[in-house]
């Protein structure tokens, strides 16, 4: 590929970012800087907030220099008649706009801040500076997709990472390894997600963590904020469960940092989780998981890990999490811990 000339300022635009969206698209941040080591990097998350400015942000220090949440970029289809966004964009130019999704009265909204160049896969690329070969397709994995716009952008290969490297750092691992010591088999059990459609029954989770009890496996739940409320039926029920993310003194140190639950997925023989930020958690610390799917799609959102097992809804009938078989999850998450031996 043909390398371009330096550019000074690149805007790179998401609509927001959860942790397992943050997850995902590291080896896009990553290999922006790299590409683009002298310009100034604007990660604009039109429509909510991003977790990089938030739990996430010491994971991109150094590679993203300004963060706008909230810019008002792809709420509504009759933006683009407006004029240029205001706020943080207002009166700003950039050398490059790499627009990362793929609706087209957003990508023409954004197209409203000046630019040089731009990129977007949107209407197939339609208003885009550059564009790929005829015959292209777009991969069905975001992160392939994103690395994808990245070569268009920079004329650089970026090769698809079959893992993600990311060190929790001593604190974290000091930590787990205090939660979580040795002597004991621990299987991790993630119930949570970003909203109820993605979510197994937790009364089947919790027959699962009984189950690894009585294996001789000690079950961890790893609630986060919004699951905190469970952690009582979840004790009453299953005795032998540690909750270590709901431990005061944890919880006043780290709060709910991703890199801690990376540090105790270390610690697991294996876990099983929704489709959700904690599944890709759980990937990137070296757990075995099994990751239920419901209404998403797995190959899109599928964590970075060769130590994965997948069940998905439709393969039982429908999209509804219910329809995966208690039965199914068990036979899954003892194929998982066979990948640590």
């Amino acid at each position: 590929m043909k390398q371009p000339r330096s550019v000074a300022s690149v805007l790179v635009y998401v609509g927001f970012d959860r942790v397992g969206d943050g997850l995902l698209k590291l080896p896009f941040v990553r290999g922006l800087r790299q590409a683009f080591p002298d310009a100034r990097i604007t990660w604009v998350a039109g429509r909510e907030t991003s977790v990089y400015a938030g739990v996430m942000a010491g994971t991109v220090a150094g590679l993203i220099d300004e963060i706008v949440e909230n810019a008002g970029i792809g709420l509504t289809p009759t933006e683009f008649l407006r004029g240029r966004p205001g706020g943080a964009l207002a009166g700003r130019r950039f050398e490059m706009v790499i627009d990362t999704q793929r609706i087209f009265w957003t990508s023409l909204s954004l197209w409203r801040v000046p630019h040089d160049v731009f990129i977007s896969p949107a209407a197939g690329f339609l208003l885009s500076s550059r564009k790929p070969p005829r015959g292209y397709a777009l991969p069905k994995t975001m992160q392939r997709q994103l690395l994808d716009l990245l070569e268009l952008a920079s004329g650089r290969e970026f090769p698809t990472p079959k893992t993600l490297e990311l060190d929790p750092g001593d604190a974290a691992r000091a930590a787990a390894q205090s939660l979580l010591p040795d002597g004991r088999r621990y299987v991790g059990v993630a119930p949570g997600s970003g909203g109820p459609p993605k979510c197994w029954p937790l009364a089947n989770f919790i027959a699962i963590a009984r189950r690894q009890a009585a294996s001789g496996r000690t079950p961890v739940f790893l609630l986060g904020p919004k699951e905190t409320d469970w952690r009582d039926e979840i004790a009453a029920a299953v005795p032998e469960a540690l909750f270590p993310l709901q431990q005061e003194s944890v919880r006043a140190r780290f709060g709910f940092s991703p890199l801690l639950t990376i540090a105790l997925a270390s610690r697991l023989t294996a876990a099983v989780s929704n489709d959700s930020g904690a599944g890709h958690m759980l990937a990137i610390g070296g757990a075995p998981v099994v990751i239920l799917y419901g209404p998403t799609e797995p190959r899109k959102f599928q964590p970075m890990t060769e130590s994965l097992v997948t069940l998905h809804a439709r393969d039982f009938g429908g999209r509804e999490m219910r329809l995966i078989p208690l039965a199914a999850a068990e036979a899954a998450l003892e194929r998982a811990i066979t990948m640590r031996r």
